[in-house]
């Protein structure tokens, strides 16, 4: 049964040697992850979330506030957090976000239960590797039926990186996975609203939760996969999936190596980005300004799988404005950068940018303009009321994979800002640096100290 064969990997992949790259390459992902945790712990998304859980008490940190709760309450505020920017991580494998469902759910089991920085840093290449290979079973069919992956496939993330993190034996991580058979969930409908930073938050949540009950002696069908009312019947379909795929080339290379977690510049649809990277490109072509009421027109090509969901002519929420790529285009032009404050307050109806906005055309790639399995590339074309018209393409948009990484001090930069956004500078700073030495922090629960403004003493202190 696969969820046997899956927790026999699992347990192995958690006690085998890992390569210094991997390491580094989770590392990397969890300190992106917790930087985006922090800028979206103060969102309306997140604190609504965070409400509805106002009576719980427990061992866990809800990020920024402080706030202690029981660690699945922390794993679902904390996970909605982590994707309420849509600024985390993804995997072109699963066709989702994989890191923003795992590490809220470490974070949580390392405060309830322990672990060390390595052991955290193991476990989320362990979940990783779980996620994104029965990603590769069953996309694409899976992603364009509408299930949203980061929340379906993320659910089996958490359950491979708690179980490896919590040491649960090969009985106990197969019970867990074909619970979370039954507790995957997430559709895509709800792009664009607040439902689906929750999917992340629910994910990492019933992941964690799966775990606990199969540690407990809890029991679900060993063929909760393959049955023929299992998982990949129910939610492909016969024909549209392959398993044999889920356990092929297992850990060799590790996913998390190749082709990697890929990492946002901007904090929207990862389907605009390719379409913003050029954009902005023609924008520093021209000195870095293009007057808006110069634009007669705007055109946009994109691959029809990205084109569905971000084919968004008039959002009607900065949340909408995420997955309209007229709108990110159209600021793009009016202000040479993409940033959270481009999704604040009124932003997505300032009146300069919904009329430009009215001028831009998106369409999907036409024949010949891209290969035929070119699923990320975007060409923009502004033209202007002196005649000239300007163009670039992308094939892939910079940081998609390990193959075009976006500079390392860039993304640290990233970090700064993202926790910045919650914590005092000097804390800020301390936390980075804790994090570089993540992989020998005997504690890893004692980084979460660091995630309240006003703690950092008491993580020094500890270290000590």
């Amino acid at each position: 049964m696969l969820a046997q064969q899956l927790a026999e990997r699992i347990v192995a992949l958690r006690d085998a040697e890992h390569p210094a790259a991997a390491f580094e390459a989770s590392r990397v992902a969890i300190e992106d992850t917790l930087g985006c945790m922090l800028a979206g712990a103060a969102e309306a998304t997140t604190t609504i979330v965070a409400a509805t859980v106002a009576g719980s008490e427990g061992p866990c940190t809800l990020l920024g506030s402080g706030r202690r709760v029981a660690p699945l309450d922390a794993a679902l505020v904390n996970g909605t957090a982590a994707h309420a920017l849509d600024y985390d991580n993804g995997s072109n494998s699963m066709g989702g976000h994989a890191s923003a469902t795992m590490v809220p759910a470490l974070l949580a089991a390392t405060e309830a239960f322990g672990g060390s920085g390595r052991d955290l840093l193991v476990a989320h290449t362990v979940g990783f590797e779980v996620g994104t290979r029965i990603g590769l079973g069953v996309n694409f069919h899976h992603y364009e039926k509408g299930w949203h992956p980061t929340s379906t496939l993320g659910t089996f993330a958490v359950i491979g990186a708690c179980a490896s993190l919590m040491r649960l034996d090969v009985p106990q991580t197969a019970t867990a996975l074909a619970i979370g058979a039954s507790l995957a969930s997430g559709i895509k409908a709800n792009f664009g609203t607040m439902t689906k930073p929750m999917h992340v938050g629910h994910c990492a949540r019933n992941g964690l939760f799966a775990v606990l009950l199969a540690r407990g002696g809890f029991t679900a069908g060993a063929e909760a996969f393959e049955h023929k009312q299992g998982f990949f019947e129910v939610y492909n379909g016969a024909g549209n999936y392959d398993a044999t795929r889920i356990l092929e080339h297992w850990a060799a290379p590790l996913q998390i190596l190749q082709p990697g977690a890929g990492y946002k510049q901007y904090p929207c649809c990862a389907a605009t980005h390719s379409a913003l990277d050029a954009t902005l490109a023609i924008v520093r072509g021209e000195g870095g300004r293009i007057d808006p009421h110069r634009v007669v027109k705007m055109e946009t090509w994109t691959p029809a799988r990205r084109l569905v969901h971000t084919n968004r002519p008039d959002p009607q929420s900065n949340l909408d404005a995420k997955f309209s790529v007229q709108y990110c285009v159209s600021r793009a032009v009016i202000d040479g950068r993409i940033s959270i404050e481009h999704f604040e307050g009124d932003a997505w109806c300032d009146p300069v940018v919904r009329e430009l906005m009215a001028r831009v055309d998106s369409s999907v790639h036409r024949l010949g303009q891209f290969s035929a399995d070119n699923h990320f590339g975007a060409e923009v074309r502004i033209t202007l009321d002196d005649g000239r018209v300007l163009g670039d393409r992308v094939d892939i948009q910079l940081g998609r994979t390990a193959d075009n990484p976006i500079p390392s001090a860039q993304l640290r930069s990233k970090f700064l800002d993202c926790a910045g956004r919650a914590l005092p500078l000097a804390q800020t700073a301390e936390l980075a640096l804790q994090l570089d030495a993540l992989l020998d922090l005997p504690v890893a629960a004692r980084l979460m100290a660091l995630t309240v403004a006003g703690n950092n003493n008491q993580l020094k202190q500890g270290v000590k």
